[in-house]
């Protein structure tokens, strides 16, 4: 295949996802077209945060293979100019809202998911070079069942996140991936769309746009902190999830749903690998006594399976803690 009939799109492009598989994409010499909110550029230009894209325009390969175009999630036809041509499309744009600024969890973050998650799918549905569209859900639309949880129970990719669950406890980022998954398996088994879904843990790693994302702010808020959250994560490196996006993409034989994340570790833990690695940082002692939703989730297995057979080798944990903060640094994201 000539770079040329390489031609794909990823959405939500200048996001933490989105940047890293923009990276890998243009190493493996894929054209891309990359959906942004502000571009800057070709011909249209956006200068309202030209931050979101110059870390884009900066990777190699750029210059030759990387197009910008500005998308909004809930503008319907958005989307058509940027998949036109292309064999594959990869949808990470998703609204990802800190929750104290939230005030119409509808209409800030289910709505925008879901419609901008439908917009890319009909946008699709219409370019018949398209092969494959690969959408970036979550473990949050995974693990809300109502089913029990505890340390031996085993959660695979039949799982599915509750809607009405995840409305009535109001945990408005799991209802809006949850929403959204759902609405796009409908419209692809409608539409003959072959379509997979990776669904990360929470992501760490080095970052490539400028700014803080909601997904490392609690390795961010440990530095420097008086307590630490009595909380676990099943954490996993934003190459390997990049990586698994594209594995997905190139397997003839890849469908379905995949749970791409790596052991659960309580916050203790993480402290005990960030103090060995970062004597210099002062880490918290002391363990909050405030309980939170997530907080109130037990430690339980995932079935990776199905995602290493991809031929994902996940990265250490300890790896990816210390590329991040040095990754911080080097961004002068951290105060120290």
């Amino acid at each position: 295949m000539s770079e040329a009939e390489k031609a794909v799109c990823v959405t939500g492009a200048s996001g933490f996802i989105g940047s890293w598989l923009v990276n890998l994409l243009l190493q493996r010499r894929y054209t891309v077209n990359a959906t942004v909110r502000d571009p800057i550029g070709g011909v249209l230009v956006f200068i309202d945060d030209p931050k979101k894209t110059q870390h884009l325009l900066a990777l190699d390969g750029a210059n030759e293979r990387l197009h910008l175009f500005k998308a909004e999630l809930l503008d319907e036809g958005s989307f058509d100019s940027a998949v036109e041509g292309c064999i594959g499309v990869f949808h990470t744009a998703s609204p990802c809202v800190f929750p104290s600024t939230v005030k119409d969890p509808q209409a800030e973050m289910v709505e925008p998911a879901v419609k901008g998650t439908l917009n890319v799918l009909r946008a699709s549905a219409k370019v018949a070079s398209i092969k494959r569209v690969i959408i970036t859900s979550s473990l949050a639309a995974v693990v809300l069942t109502g089913k029990p949880l505890a340390d031996d129970v085993v959660v695979d990719e039949t799982w599915f996140s509750d809607p009405l669950l995840c409305q009535k406890s109001k945990q408005w980022y799991m209802l809006s991936k949850t929403a959204a998954e759902k609405a796009a398996w409908e419209f692809a088994e409608a539409n003959g769309i072959d379509m997979v879904s990776i669904n990360p843990g929470m992501v760490s790693g080095p970052p490539l746009q400028p700014t803080v994302n909601i997904s490392l702010l609690p390795i961010v808020k440990l530095i420097g902190a008086g307590s630490f959250s009595d909380t676990t994560f099943r954490w996993v490196d934003v190459r390997d999830v990049a990586n698994a996006h594209i594995l997905a993409f190139e397997s003839s034989s890849a469908c379905g749903r995949y749970l791409v994340t790596g052991k659960s570790l309580h916050s203790s833990e993480v402290l005990k690998i960030l103090r060995e690695l970062y004597p210099d940082l002062s880490f918290p002692e002391r363990m909050s006594d405030k309980k939170g939703f997530i907080s109130a989730l037990p430690a339980f297995q995932v079935s990776l399976e199905r995602v290493k057979s991809l031929g994902i080798i996940f990265t250490p944990l300890e790896v990816s803690l210390k590329d991040t903060i040095d990754g911080l640094r080097e961004k002068k994201l951290l105060s120290v």
